[in-house]
C-alpha cells in the first residue's frame, strides 16, 4: 500500500514469492506513479545481479551459491522458539571440500547437505532437557533436517561475549565453458565477507533509494528489481566523474 503514495525500496527475501510480490507492488506503484523497488539486499540483490551477468556472459555453465560463514537470523529465531531454549545463535558454514571443488573449475552435483554445515550455540534454560532440544533442532524440517548440524550448549555469558555480532557473507560462482568443443573453462566468483549483515544490507538499500528517487524524477514509475536499475543511478557522482575515474 505504501507504493501508491511513496517511492519505496524493500528487501523482501522470500525467493519463491517474489513474482507475486512484484505484481502487487507494480499495481500500487503504477496507480500512484511512484517507483517500488523490491528485493534489494545481497541475496536477493547483489548476488542476483551477479548471477544474471555471469549467465549472460557464460550461457553454457553451472551456478553455485554458498552462504556464510555467518549468522542466520531466521534459523537462530527458529531455535529460540523451542521450549527450554533461552537464547541461541546459528552459523551457516560452507563446506570447504565443496566450495574448493567448485573454485577449481569442477561442476559437481551437490546436495543441500553437501554444500553447508549448520553450527548452533544454544543457551538452555535451567533444568531444560538438552538432549530433547538437540534432537528438535537437528530434525526441524525446512531449517536443519537436510543439513549436517552441530549443537553446542553454552552459557549466556559466553554467547554474549563471543557471538554478539552479526557477520555473514557468501559466494556466487558460475563455471562456464567456451570453445567449439567447450574445451575452455572459466570461473566467475562474487564474494562477500561482512562484519555486519544488517549494516551492509542497509548500505545497499540507501544506494538504491538514491536510484529510485532519480528514476521517479525522470518520470519512471511501477515496480522494479535490481535487474532494471542502471549502475550509474546508484552513485552520487556525475556521469563525467564515473567515466573518468571508474571506467
Amino acid at each position: 500500500k505504501f507504493a501508491r503514495y511513496f517511492n519505496v525500496v524493500d528487501s523482501f527475501d522470500t525467493h519463491a514469492k517474489i513474482p507475486q510480490h512484484f505484481e502487487n507492488v507494480d499495481k500500487a506503484a503504477k496507480e500512484g506513479k511512484k517507483v517500488g523497488l523490491i528485493s534489494v539486499g545481497w541475496d536477493p540483490g547483489m548476488f542476483s545481479l551477479n548471477r544474471l551477468i555471469a549467465n549472460a556472459v557464460l550461457p553454457k555453465g553451472v551456478d553455485y551459491t554458498f552462504w556464510g560463514k555467518g549468522i542466520s537470523q531466521g534459523h537462530s529465531d527458529a531455535i529460540r522458539r523451542i521450549e527450554g531454549v533461552q537464547d541461541a545463535k546459528q552459523y551457516t558454514i560452507p563446506k570447504e571440500e565443496a566450495i574448493n571443488a567448485v573454485r577449481s573449475g569442477k561442476t559437481p552435483v551437490l546436495t543441500t547437505r553437501d554444500k553447508h554445515l549448520r553450527e548452533c550455540f544454544v543457551v538452555a534454560k535451567e533444568g531444560a532437557d538438552k538432549e530433547r532440544i538437540e534432537n528438535e533442532i537437528k530434525n526441524m524440517p525446512n531449517y536443519f533436517a537436510d543439513y549436517d548440524t552441530i549443537v553446542h550448549f553454552i552459557s549466556q555469558e559466553e554467547l554474549d561475549k563471543n557471538h554478539s555480532k552479526m557477520p555473514h557473507g557468501g559466494s556466487v560462482i558460475r563455471i562456464g565453458k567456451t570453445g567449439f568443443s567447450e574445451e575452455n573453462t572459466h570461473v566467475i566468483e562474487y564474494n562477500l565477507k561482512l562484519d555486519s549483515n544488517p549494516q551492509f544490507t542497509a548500505s545497499i538499500l540507501v544506494a538504491y533509494a538514491r536510484a529510485v528517487y532519480r528514476l521517479n524524477k525522470e518520470g519512471v514509475y511501477g515496480a522494479k528489481t535490481i535487474f532494471d536499475i542502471a549502475p550509474a543511478y546508484l552513485s552520487p557522482e556525475t556521469p563525467e566523474y564515473l567515466r573518468a575515474h571508474y571506467l
